[in-house]
């Protein structure tokens, strides 16, 4: 071979060798790059190009995909009962991606999951149409219908939880919005996009799980649990030797009680049963404030929860001095919670003093119903020893049941309900119309099968704390009831 030859070869071995090179930096080192590429629309054709899985409630799917003429994507996102369900599913959006559970499983959802792989071959196989697999979850559908309905023309959230095995029940937020009327492409898609956006309701903002509340007078039964771990009291029937009036510590400021009510000196269970501002400060100052955080932080405070969808964290301030400490053992000052936070709260109370994991995908399903991935129950913490636990159920269940208690509107015949109402303040010098609030728990023969956390964002709330008794106790009730039913 002369040399022009040899050297005309040696050029095109280095140009095959440059490409060899760059087609493996692609493939292997460039692939998930370019695979979440924005402007790679390859990806997402794929992913609309046939129909997606479901999302399952009660053995029936509240998703659906449909065929669409519009665009190069093939397939929807459709969905049963869209507002009432959002806040589990989320939307999964031709144009906007997607959130909640369609988000977390799409892999799944869209069977292109690496657990799917021998599925996916069997279908390459036999030409059959690749399919995606389904989302079981463990949500309660008479619940979460309760919940909803409970919340119709008013601003609020509903959290239900079976404190058992932690399996989240119901999860509600209102007002919310229909994710099949942003799930396709076309301009009224986004124009409805758009306009959820502007909503100063935030329609598409999960109050369960991503608004935090100050919790008000419900967190007094987290100030009464810190008290009898801690040993402040043993018998939830002594008096407390509380002062009325009960001036802040380092303060002049005397701490007021709602409306004439028998604080002085109260028993731990009438504190709780009248909601006794006065002794429950008076306890978060004589734990202390380290005590404190350290029991609001067993039951879950100051961290984020993944049930799998992504919780707020819940704040109990860790830097607070003895008169905001004193403030937040009442649920004021800086304390804050998520409706899923507080029902966590009378889950583990009511499950002796366990508080299992939060979750609400039970199992995730092949195509061919195989399931790929199962839940376990697993323990979170122990806010409480078992004996704390049952004093505290005793007193919850007085606050529901006895003659006076703030949370009489809970009341199901036949079964033991125990509760906590509340009425949190908020906005400068107590400015803005209060939350009302209610947690609950209710006890059959056969277990304790539902704990439930309401908040209520409405302008009728007196400024007292019957008010959570009076607009949040009655939904709590429903949503309790709808869960013991469907166990019958």
């Amino acid at each position: 071979m002369n040399k022009p030859l040899r050297r005309v070869a040696i050029f095109c071995g280095l140009l095959v060798l440059a490409l060899l090179i760059r087609v493996n930096w692609v493939q292997f080192v460039q692939a998930d790059e370019l695979k979440e590429d924005e402007h790679n629309r390859r990806v997402d054709i794929a992913r609309y190009s046939q129909p997606r899985g479901n999302i399952i409630v009660d053995g029936d799917p509240i998703t659906g995909s449909k065929e669409t003429d519009t665009g190069d994507f093939k397939y929807k996102r459709t969905y049963k009962d869209g507002p009432m369900w959002a806040p589990v599913t989320g939307y999964a959006s031709q144009v906007y991606d997607a959130n909640f559970l369609e988000k977390l499983n799409d892999g799944i959802l869209t069977g292109d999951d690496d657990r799917l792989f021998f599925n996916r071959t069997i279908d390459m196989l036999t030409g059959k149409e690749k399919t995606g697999g389904d989302v079981v979850t463990t949500l309660n559908s008479k619940a979460q219908k309760a919940a909803y309905a409970g919340l119709k023309g008013r601003k609020g959230a509903v959290a239900a939880i079976n404190p058992e095995n932690g399996a989240i029940l119901a999860l509600a937020s209102a007002p919310s919005y229909d994710p099949s009327k942003i799930a396709g492409m076309t301009e009224k898609d986004g124009e409805n996009y758009k306009a959820l956006l502007a909503d100063k309701d935030k329609p598409m903002t999960n109050r369960a799980l991503r608004e935090t509340y100050p919790p008000g007078s419900t967190f007094k039964v987290v100030t009464a649990a810190a008290a009898l771990e801690n040993g402040l009291y043993t018998d939830i029937d002594e008096p407390t030797k509380s002062p009325l009036p009960y001036k802040l510590p380092l303060s002049s400021t005397n701490l007021k009680n709602e409306g004439n009510i028998p604080c002085k000196d109260a028993t731990l269970r009438n504190a709780l049963k009248v909601s006794c501002n006065t002794v429950f400060a008076k306890i978060g100052d004589n734990v202390g404030r380290d005590k404190m955080v350290e029991q609001a932080e067993k039951f879950g405070f100051n961290k984020e929860i993944f049930t799998p969808t992504r919780s707020n964290a819940s704040v109990y301030d860790t830097k607070m001095d003895r008169p905001g400490n004193a403030l937040s053992s009442i649920g004021q000052f800086n304390t804050a919670a998520t409706p899923l936070q507080m029902a966590m709260v009378a889950s583990a109370i009511a499950n002796d003093g366990k508080l299992m994991e939060p979750y609400m995908v039970e199992q995730l399903r092949a195509p061919n119903l195989n399931v790929v991935e199962q839940h376990k129950p697993e323990p979170m913490s122990q806010p409480l020893q078992p004996e704390n636990a049952q004093k505290l159920q005793e007193m919850m269940e007085t606050v529901v049941e006895d003659q006076g208690g703030t949370g009489s509107k809970a009341k199901i015949p036949g079964v033991t309900v125990g509760g906590k109402t509340g009425t949190a303040q908020h906005g400068v010098d107590n400015s803005e119309l209060p939350y009302a609030w209610f947690i609950s728990y209710a006890k059959t023969d056969s277990g304790t099968p539902v704990a439930v956390a309401v908040v209520v964002e409405d302008g009728s709330a007196n400024r007292d704390d019957i008010s959570g008794g009076g607009l949040a106790a009655p939904i709590a009730k429903n949503v309790m009831e709808a869960v013991i039913d469907s166990e019958k």
